[in-house]
């Protein structure tokens, strides 16, 4: 029966997962796969998930801009001044969160500037542009999803950066989420970071850094992602907690994302990439 009662708050929950949605059924079927002794664990883990809906996911945006904002303006920096710029980084979001975050917070308006992050020519115009203003100086914020290990987002700013002079720029990054490991990366960037959670390696139950679980319920859910996947813990053994209604990151533990065409373990939480392709009749 709590099978039952905990399939629904789950489903309810975690409602919005826009690769697969949840519903009571998937979510008791993914439960069911674990043996008895198992299931209380893999319900513990569930619970500490951190889901961010789209409508989190866009007011951490617009709080996190609005205190950017707020500072870069009392330093005197003009709005016109401010580049935001969409990274595509591997398997990012990044687009759709800008636009998010340009008609929540009303950007247009205020003759902020935009640019995609591979069109090096539109990034230079806008600089050239800010350089003969009165001031000659700008910051540049770039938007993304998630940021895990910072190795993905920051070769693709090093891609741009590369390709133009951003000494009189300041550099910023606001998402919703960025994991610590991603920290050294951006310092030495100078790039200073504006998130609405900070996932640290304590809050990761599965993580060799974590206290959240006791051992022997670690090494229980370690058994079942060893048996799906040499990389059972994600992307550079991260084992993330942290899921975004867009997708699942890549560096989530592969007990909640299932396996590769989801056979024969069906995950919670499955990146597109994770599904089988349609048939095409």
């Amino acid at each position: 029966m709590w099978t039952f009662i905990y399939s629904i708050r789950a489903a309810w929950r975690f409602r919005g997962y826009r690769p697969k949605p949840l519903s009571p059924l998937s979510a008791r079927r993914w439960i069911r796969q674990f043996d008895r002794k198992s299931r209380k664990c893999a319900k513990k883990l569930l619970d500490n998930v951190i889901f961010l809906s789209e409508s989190k996911s866009r007011d951490i945006l617009v709080k996190q801009n609005a205190a950017l904002m707020k500072r870069l303006t009392a330093a005197g920096l003009p709005l016109e001044n401010l580049i935001y710029v969409q990274v595509h980084d591997a398997g990012s979001s990044s687009p759709v969160l800008l636009n998010l975050l340009r008609d929540a917070a009303r950007l247009q308006r205020l003759h902020c500037k935009f640019v995609d992050g591979r069109d090096i020519i539109g990034l230079s115009e806008a600089m050239d542009e800010i350089g003969k203003s009165a001031i000659g100086q700008g910051a540049i914020i770039y938007i993304d999803d998630f940021v895990g290990s910072g190795t993905q987002f920051c070769d693709a700013r090093d891609f741009a950066a590369g390709s133009v002079d951003v000494a009189a720029f300041s550099e910023f990054i606001i998402a919703p989420c960025i994991c610590e490991e991603a920290y050294d990366e951006l310092d030495a960037r100078g790039i200073e970071a504006f998130t609405g959670h900070k996932h640290l390696k304590s809050q990761r139950p599965l993580h060799s850094k974590s206290n959240l679980f006791a051992e022997a319920e670690r090494k229980s859910l370690l058994l079942v992602c060893e048996r799906i996947s040499s990389q059972g813990l994600g992307f550079m053994n991260m084992a993330a907690m942290v899921v975004l209604w867009l997708n699942a990151p890549d560096n989530v533990p592969i007990i909640l994302r299932g396996s590769q065409d989801q056979t024969p373990f069906v995950g919670i939480f499955p990146r597109t990439t994770d599904l089988p392709v349609p048939q095409v009749i």
